[in-house]
């Protein structure tokens, strides 16, 4: 992974455990908004937000690592359907949190009527044995994705990605004014074969509102920045294999990884 980059000053800003802050995520129905912006920006961008901002801290750290590994068919079902916009979709991914060692298999669907739906249960590692097969053939058929079983057994390792996360919540958790924002920064995508990709100079940033736009987006806004199509997995696929179709997530790639740092993946498979 790249050496950690400077991100803007966040002392300022109270803590907030794990715990209170899946307790206020609870409480409200959120609309999600993704940016893509320079890092360079990101300290104008936090400087306007509310002094009451709560920043997360998990024993003492608040730029925590996350390890995705994606996986796909041969055919890359998973990518091709998001892709091409169909109505039945999945992604699954074995998320590691560096800092703890703790790593989730997390399934996401949306069935054919549009409900999205996000489910997780622990694993050892994030190799796909037997067990983790049965447990994605299980929650690819609650999200009612055809033939999940025989996907299941189909599905093998397509792409890895790595980042540093910050995680905010703004003012208001408890009204529909309140939000909930994720900063991820040192982003890092690798596929086998193709190497690896980095964009050192951008960041990703997530809010998650009630139905009327929280702090963090205001803030965006008056930066001149809006709402973009990214998905890590569709649009580090895109960026690692050129020739797959990508319309979806052509703007964004013309946009920031046109400049993507390119290098041999050296590390030894896991």
């Amino acid at each position: 992974m790249t050496t950690p980059a400077p991100v803007a000053d966040l002392a300022a800003f109270a803590p907030i455990d794990l715990v209170e802050l899946n307790a206020h995520a609870a409480l409200q129905t959120r609309i999600d908004r993704k940016y893509v912006l320079p890092l360079a920006q990101l300290p104008e961008i936090i400087a306007q937000l509310p002094a009451s901002t709560r920043l997360l801290q998990i024993c003492g750290t608040s730029t925590l690592a996350y390890a995705s590994r994606y996986f796909d068919t041969p055919e890359l079902d998973s990518y091709l359907t998001t892709a091409r916009g169909r109505r039945r979709r999945f992604k699954v991914r074995a998320r590691t949190y560096v800092d703890s060692g703790d790593s989730f298999l997390e399934v996401k669907t949306k069935s054919g009527r549009r409900a999205t739906v996000k489910q997780r249960v622990p694993v050892a590692d994030v190799a796909l044995d037997d067990s983790g097969r049965e447990q994605a053939a299980a929650l690819l058929t609650a999200g009612e994705i055809p033939q999940a079983a025989h996907v299941a057994r189909r599905l093998r390792p397509s792409m890895d990605s790595r980042y540093r996360r910050i995680t905010l919540m703004l003012p208001g958790a408890v009204t529909a004014e309140d939000s909930r924002t994720t900063i991820d920064i040192d982003l890092e995508w690798s596929a086998a074969g193709r190497g690896i990709l980095r964009t050192p100079d951008r960041v990703i940033v997530e809010t998650k509102s009630g139905r009327r736009a929280g702090a963090m987006d205001r803030a965006l806004w008056r930066a001149g920045h809006r709402p973009t199509s990214i998905s890590k997995y569709g649009t580090g696929m895109a960026a690692l294999y050129p020739e797959l179709p990508s319309n979806k997530w052509c703007r964004t790639l013309q946009r920031h990884f046109a400049d993507a740092e390119r290098s041999a993946d050296e590390r030894t498979p896991s």
